[in-house]
Parts: structure tokens; sequence; C-alpha cells
């Protein structure tokens, strides 16, 4: 059926792009969407596939951004994997479940950024408690002292800033467009560990 009602992530899907892509171009009236009575995005299947014929030239421009953050992640899964993550004190103090959700950590991280970038930081201060209450409890959960939580997040935004800086460069992006995603992600992962370090006391005094 060509005509069925297709959810933020559907959409997001079937264009191919991270679901706070699809988000801020419903929002800026370049997408046709619909609202349910609850306030949620839906879409119909036949308008995005002609919206996606009829702007593929405008669509690739607007995914610029969105092609070079897919190959930031891949540089981040590639750094992860080669063997870093081994060397860092805290991470050898966790047993092997512990390590899958550090690992995985990097995933909510990033897509915490992507929204950040793709809304303009109007949801910054709820995206980056969430992260930072996320890194805080995790760390509560198996052990870890509130400085090897500070570690572990510098641990995974440093490799994101690596990635970044490494892609950008071998894009040629402008030096004022690259200065300013530095900027920004800065911002944002400074407001997630106080978040962390925040969250971190306050479960620590609940148990006291």
């Amino acid at each position: 059926m060509t005509d069925e009602w297709l959810s933020l992530s559907d959409a997001a899907k079937l264009l191919g792009v991270h679901p706070s892509t699809v988000r801020l171009w419903s929002d800026k009236g370049a997408l046709p969407v619909h609202k349910t009575q609850g306030g949620h995005r839906r879409y119909k299947r036949s308008e995005i596939l002609l919206w996606a014929e009829s702007n593929s030239k405008s669509r690739e421009e607007a995914l610029e951004p969105e092609g070079m953050m897919n190959e930031v992640v891949k540089n981040v899964r590639m750094q992860i994997s080669e063997g870093r993550l081994q060397e860092e004190s805290w991470y050898q103090k966790l047993d092997e479940d512990a390590r899958t959700q550090y690992r995985m950590s990097a995933r909510s991280l990033f897509q915490g950024l992507m929204t950040y970038i793709a809304t303009n930081g109007q949801e910054a201060a709820t995206e980056a408690y969430a992260i930072g209450y996320e890194y805080a409890s995790r760390a509560r959960r198996y052990n870890l002292s509130y400085v090897d939580a500070a570690k572990a997040f510098l641990f995974f935004r440093d490799v994101l800033v690596e990635s970044v800086i490494k892609v950008y460069g071998e894009a040629n992006v402008p030096t004022k467009h690259a200065t300013e995603m530095y900027t920004k992600i800065h911002t944002f992962t400074d407001d997630i560990l106080i978040s962390l370090l925040e969250t971190y006391r306050k479960l620590e005094n609940a148990n006291h």
C-alpha cells in the first residue's frame, strides 16, 4: 500500500537520513507533514516519495552535513575498535557486560550531538542532562568513582572531536564552518560533563 502513514523514524528510514533531519525539515515546512491530535508527526508514504523525487538536488545539499556526520560515526567506531579502550584504566575495571554498555554509550553521545546540531541547540539542555544522567548512573552501577565516570565520558568526547577534525580536514571544510562545529561540540559536551558530575553527586547522596 503506497499511501500508508509513516512515523517520523519510518520517514527517516525511507529517505535515508537521521530522524533529527526529518524533524528539522518538517518544522521548517520543507517536508509535507501531518500532526495527530496528540501532536505526533505523521507522513504519507506517497507524499514522501514524491517530495524525495522532486527535491533530490536540494535534498543532496541538505544532506551534506549528514553525510559528513556518517563518516564521523564510522571513524569513531574504528577508533574504539582499535584497542584504545583497552588502555584506559577505568575500562580495565569493568566486566564484559559493562564494557559493552560503555561501547554503546558512544552512540547516545553522538545521537545527542546530532539532535543538538539539527535543532540549533533548542533541545540542548534536556539532551545534555539526559546523556549526563546516563553516564553518571552507569558509572554508579558499575562502581566507578566520579573521576573514572568523567574520564570515561572524556574518552568518548575526545574520540568524537578527533574524528570530526579528521573528517572535516579530509573534506576541506572551510575553517569558519569547522570552527563553528568544534565550538558546538565543546559547548554541548561541557554541559553533559556538568550534568554527569551533578547527577553522580545526587545519586551518591541518595545512597548515604
